[in-house]
This record gives C-alpha cells, sequence and structure tokens, in this order.
C-alpha cells in the first residue's frame, strides 16, 4: 500500500508528535505544528494519535492513491478535493485505488494534516518518524517530499479496513465517500484569521518596560514571511527591556515560547526551535492554543491575552479530556455500525 505525489506543494512532510527524550543532547523535539489536528485525524482512521501522517503547508499536493484507503484530513481548510469533488474535513473518507487527492487556494489557516489508515511507515529516527529539516532527519530522507516520491503506508487495524468497505460498498459510482460521523467541532474549530492565544508571563517578563509589557498585550502583530517550523517571526511595537536589565544566561525554551531578540520583534517558538536561547523569554503560550498559532500564515495578525498558570492547566486538561472522548467514541464506531 503506498501514496504517489505526482506534485509536492509548497512544504509537505512526515511528522508525527515528534522525539521526546533527546533535548538534552540538543535534538529538537521536531514533530506536527498543529498536534491536535495530527491527533484528531489519526484518531478518526483508526490510527494511535502519533502515528506518522503528512503535514500540508499552504499549497498543497496532488497524491495519486495506489489502493483504497481510509484517510482524514483536518487542520487547514486548503481547498481539497478527490477526483475534482470536495474533500469533507474532519472526517473518515474511504477513497478507491487510482483517485487523485488536490488542494487549491487555502481558505482558512495554513497547515493540514492527511492521516492514512495504518500511518506511514517511514524509518524510525529517535524513536520517531517526524521530519526534522534542519537536521536531516526522520521522514524520507530527512528532507520535505518531492514530485514522484512514493510513501509506504503500514497496514491498517481489521476494523479501520472494514469500515472503509462499508462505506465504498454504499455508494459505488463514487471516488470517495465519508463516514457519516465527524469530531466534536470544538476539536476542530474553523482556524481564525486573527486568533486571540492565551499566554501566561515568561520568567524575564519583569526586565521589560511597562510600555513594552502593555503593548504585547494590547496590540495587534503580523506574522512575517521569514518564519519557518523553527519560529513564527512578529512584527509589531518594538518590545524592549528596562536600561538596568541585567545580562541573559542561555536557558531552556520549549514550543510556544516568546522570545524577543534586541531589536524588540518578538519571535514565538514552534516544533523545530532549538532547545536552549539567549533572548529574553516574555511570555509563554498556552499549550491549548498551539493549534491556533500554528495556523496563522506568513502575513496574518494575532493578538496576546493574559491569563494565569492555573488557567493554562485547566485548558490543557480540558483538551486532552475532549481528545481521550473522541478516542473512545471512535473506537465504538468502529467496533459497531456505521
Amino acid at each position: 500500500m503506498s501514496l504517489h505525489l505526482l506534485r509536492p506543494g509548497l512544504l509537505t512532510t512526515i511528522q508525527d508528535t515528534g522525539r521526546p527524550g533527546y533535548r538534552r543532547a540538543g535534538v529538537a523535539l521536531s514533530g506536527a505544528l498543529d498536534a491536535r489536528a495530527l491527533r484528531v485525524a489519526n484518531l478518526l482512521v483508526g490510527n494511535a494519535p502519533g502515528a506518522a501522517a503528512l503535514e500540508i503547508t499552504l499549497l498543497g499536493p496532488t497524491i495519486r492513491f495506489s489502493t483504497d484507503h481510509l484517510l482524514a484530513l483536518c487542520g487547514a481548510n486548503l481547498s481539497a478535493t478527490l477526483n475534482g469533488q470536495p474533500l469533507p474535513l474532519n472526517r473518515a473518507v474511504a477513497v478507491r485505488a487510482g483517485t487523485e487527492l488536490s488542494f487549491g487556494r487555502p481558505q482558512a489557516g495554513s497547515r493540514a494534516y492527511l492521516a492514512v489508515a495504518g500511518g506511514l511507515a517511514a524509518p524510525l529516527v529517535l524513536g520517531s518518524r517526524a521530519t526534522y529539516l534542519t537536521a536531516g532527519i526522520g521522514g524520507l530522507e530527512g528532507r520535505a517530499l518531492r514530485a514522484d516520491d512514493v510513501l509506504a503506508v503500514a497496514a491498517a487495524a481489521p476494523a479501520a479496513i472494514r469500515l472503509g468497505q462499508q462505506l465504498l460498498a454504499h455508494s459505488p459510482e463514487l471516488p470517495g465517500v465519508a463516514a457519516p460521523w465527524f469530531a466534536d467541532p470544538a476539536l476542530t474549530p474553523r482556524p481564525k484569521a486573527a486568533p486571540v492565544l492565551r499566554a501566561v508571563r515568561g520568567p524575564e517578563y519583569g526586565q521589560f518596560t511597562a510600555a513594552s509589557q502593555g503593548a504585547f498585550w494590547a496590540e495587534e502583530f503580523q506574522v512575517t514571511p521569514a518564519s519557518n517550523r523553527m519560529g513564527s517571526r512578529l512584527a509589531g511595537p518594538a518590545l524592549l527591556r528596562a536600561a538596568d536589565a541585567p545580562e541573559l544566561l542561555s536557558a531552556a525554551v520549549t514550543f510556544g515560547t516568546v522570545q524577543v531578540p534586541p531589536g524588540g520583534q518578538p519571535i514565538v517558538l514552534l516544533a523545530d526551535h532549538q532547545t536552549t536561547g539567549g533572548y529574553p523569554r516574555l511570555a509563554l503560550i498556552a499549550a491549548a492554543d498551539w493549534s491556533r498559532l500554528a495556523q496563522v500564515p506568513p502575513g496574518g495578525t494575532l493578538r496576546f491575552q493574559e491569563i494565569s498558570l492555573p488557567e493554562a492547566q485547566q485548558l490543557y486538561l480540558a483538551q486532552e479530556d475532549q481528545l481521550r472522548q473522541l478516542e473512545r467514541a471512535v473506537a465504538l464506531r468502529f467496533g459497531g455500525t456505521m
């Protein structure tokens, strides 16, 4: 079983939920930028939540399916079609051998995740199949996908195979047939054009001037074209440290850390970020909003809203509870009837 890339798209990579446990050796976590969308897509096709899938950025690829497959597409709306017919988001969809998946103009968000029942069978590197472009490891030869790449797919669970067969038998004239059920919209919201990202104060927050602190929470910032999988570079009011702020040593950073270089224009770190940094950490984006952050395209805008650490923890726990509920609900669907 395999997928054949006829065209690669702007930036299409194999991603899972990353390779934890190696940051002390300087290896980034990497993995999907919108891990929630990846996990939902995997659950919808009967995979483990962290199975390897495709991360598709802005301009998507054209893919031909060599055999029948069960797939799900979550995250950004990039105008996906199957043989020219719209592909519904956030649902399990059975597709026939020979069907082509294409993408058009981005409608909302910037990154979509294509999960296929069984998961992509890329080699494991340090326990993960995620593509880490900077180091050239993981995925397919550690690189973005190219035209004519063929991606192997692991064997799907029997329940996923059975569901796919049932869907295709229901409408034999169609290239793809969607399941009548879908994920809770709370887990798969349409990406907002100008989201508000909830955040807590960072370790060096108190070193910034009062005017800069106020501007960070009150003003709008734009994601610049210089952004990549390492971080979203923002343009907005200059955020400056106080004149008597102490010299900084390098310290640990994580996904969602808002660092501020000397020029005052913040960088919000993403999945491929370095393990330590020497810029002051003004704020930390709540984990529950990392998906919102990942979906803001270059040229898009965002704002920040201050919350407390307990509030951030509650938001994370609530989101994880929703994902567990989805996992249980899908298991019941796969074990019963459509």
